[in-house]
């Protein structure tokens, strides 16, 4: 990043126009959520994530609205939410796969995030 850039919160919001640029910049790991407003399971993966992001200060977690961006939830190839994707320096690792506590989360997160790099969906 530039010194101009202001520095990543830990909990970011992004959309089809700054994915790729942040994603390949963002140091460390990096979960992306996609979410929709009415969906009740996203609200409670967000409490579940943020309760992560509490005890994990390495991790950063990214929030792409599936409505709004929905050129990025097809490439994703997302078809039922909340959809959660793992990326470690910059390059992705693959979807994340578990149940909504945090200790799963945990070890899903670092499992997936050890996969080598793969090629997006």
């Amino acid at each position: 990043m530039t010194g101009d850039a202001p520095p990543l919160k830990r909990y970011n919001t992004l959309t089809q126009f700054d994915f790729h640029h942040l994603l390949s910049q963002t140091p460390g790991i990096a979960v992306v959520y996609f979410t929709s407003a009415g969906c009740a399971s996203c609200r409670h993966w967000r409490e579940v994530l943020q309760q992560l992001l509490k005890r994990r200060l390495d991790i950063r977690v990214f929030e792409v609205d599936a409505a709004q961006d929905q050129a990025l939830t097809r490439e994703f190839e997302v078809f039922h939410l909340p959809a959660l994707f793992v990326f470690r320096d910059g390059h992705y690792r693959g979807p994340l796969l578990c149940e909504a506590r945090t200790t799963l989360l945990d070890a899903a997160i670092d499992a997936a995030s050890a996969l080598p790099p793969q090629d997006m969906p």
